[in-house]
């Protein structure tokens, strides 16, 4: 039977079963949480991560609170940013 996970996840079976996969508490909450008709759709109005500035990706680096920030380049903030 599936856990209640109280009204802060719409689809408590679909959380549970991304965690299961490894999926982190947040990540699987906002794919659970997701509207199954924009769930498959293309992101938001922003430009590919490679078109940002370095400062732009460190700032959104720093906002989601992605550790290691500081000493990383380009690339490897874009790699972070997607592997949130």
């Amino acid at each position: 039977m599936t856990k209640d996970h109280g009204p802060s996840i719409k689809n408590d079976e679909q959380y549970e079963a991304l965690r299961d996969q490894g999926y982190s508490k947040e990540k699987a909450a906002r794919i659970a949480n997701a509207d199954a008709q924009k769930a498959g759709l293309k992101g938001g109005k922003h430009p590919p991560y490679e078109q940002w500035s370095k400062d732009d990706l460190y700032s959104k680096a720093q906002e989601i609170g992605i550790d290691g920030r500081s000493d990383m380049d380009k690339s490897e903030l874009i790699h972070a940013l997607r592997n949130h």
